[in-house]
């Protein structure tokens, strides 16, 4: 079954606080800490507030005698796409409203072109866990999850799978375990046992660029791995929607009409379009800077008691922070930090039905810049004291 009623009530907890999203299957938050985090002075994640000024800011030098898009087509559109395509690597690329829409007809493509309602991808997988059974439901899609929930897919895994697949997807990082990525060389090898086995490889590159400072490659030459790939604008870009599928040009055409079935095509898709186009020029450039900022900060948590960061040294500029008390015991502490020090470092604490422990995502961005760091290194000082008094020595 879906599993989105959380995660869509920390979106709008976190779009209210003015940050991108931290959830990630969570439960919801007690108004506390939220209203805390609110107040901050400094917020430690994200690139800011997601309030209107973000689309007026991407607006703000253009010409507004520009032509628009119109139902997919024109200059306004079609430039972009080309750019996007040029960046990926690849054929052709085309714009979609969300990631979710894109997705589900790459790999409905995949499987018509087989002949075979079958794909293979993470327990994990974004479409497993908040899409609501969409390739089922709506494809009749057969979904095979493949390896286990807390590590990641192996080349083991697909070598092992019952039966024949139209499609394997790779989610890099994997979100919903901190961010973890593969070797390079994993990868590749998965990437030519796929070839070698007639297996469209798909990358769910919701946060492909966040991760090029990891694997010291450009996007095109993580893409050539892949038979297609989709972006996210919204989330590292901190546009305001969007996203980019890429791949060669007789599945972009198929795409395009899968995206008219799907009512993909407003009348005008330019918001997303231009904020998406000027914002990731704004960015695309500052992830390095992004990465060495998570890798501080990680490094700084781990000092604390109870305190550890999945993965120990991020992979890329978004990971998770586990603590080992329950949701009920951490959110005052995490209050009054913020309120004591002005420091926000969470606005929401997920409790875990297995260890009865807690934990929060961070993603960092341009925000991060701002925030003092003899303001910081005392506010994580102080609630390394408040947690040595409640969690005993292991």
């Amino acid at each position: 079954m879906g599993q989105h009623s959380g995660h869509e009530v920390e979106e709008e907890l976190a779009d209210a606080a003015g940050e991108e999203s931290n959830g990630y299957g969570s439960k919801e938050t007690p108004g506390s800490l939220m209203e805390a985090y609110m107040q901050a002075e400094y917020i430690v994640s994200g690139h800011g507030s997601r309030k209107i000024k973000v689309l007026q800011e991407a607006f703000q030098h253009m010409d507004g005698e520009m032509d628009s898009d119109h139902y997919g087509n024109g200059e306004t559109i079609e430039q972009f796409q080309r750019q996007m395509a040029e960046v990926l690597g690849k054929e052709s690329a085309i714009f979609f409203p969300s990631g979710t829409m894109s997705q589900q007809i790459a790999l409905r493509i995949y499987c018509d072109r087989k002949g075979l309602k079958r794909v293979a991808y993470h327990p994990l997988c974004h479409i497993e866990i908040h899409e609501e059974n969409t390739l089922r439901e709506l494809h009749q899609i057969e979904a095979v999850l493949l390896g286990e929930k807390d590590r990641l897919i192996r080349l083991e895994d697909v070598k092992a799978i019952e039966g024949d697949i139209a499609c394997l997807l790779l989610e890099l990082p994997q979100r919903e375990i901190g961010g973890q990525l593969p070797s390079y060389e994993e990868l590749e090898a998965i990437s030519a046992y796929c070839r070698e086995q007639g297996i469209k490889l798909h990358l769910d590159g919701a946060r492909l660029f966040e991760i090029t400072p990891y694997y010291q490659k450009t996007a095109a030459e993580i893409c050539s791995l892949f038979d297609s790939v989709y972006v996210s604008f919204y989330k590292g870009i901190g546009g305001i929607a969007g996203a980019v599928l890429a791949g060669d040009a007789d599945m972009m055409q198929e795409s395009r009409v899968w995206k008219r079935r799907f009512g993909g095509d407003l009348i005008g898709l330019y918001p997303y379009i231009l904020s998406s186009q000027y914002y990731f020029d704004q960015r695309k450039d500052k992830m390095g800077v992004y990465y060495e900022h998570a890798k501080q900060l990680a490094a700084m948590l781990n000092q604390c008691h109870a305190v550890r960061t999945l993965p120990e040294v991020p992979v890329s500029n978004m990971f998770h922070v586990h603590i080992a008390l329950a949701q009920a015991e951490a959110e005052p502490i995490f209050s009054k930090m913020t309120q004591q020090f002005g420091i926000g470092l969470t606005s929401y604490l997920n409790e875990s039905n297995e260890t009865g422990h807690c934990s929060f995502e961070l993603s960092l961005g341009d925000r991060y810049e701002t925030v003092p760091q003899d303001q910081l290194q005392a506010a994580l000082e102080w609630l390394d004291e408040q947690f040595r008094v409640l969690v005993p020595k292991s």
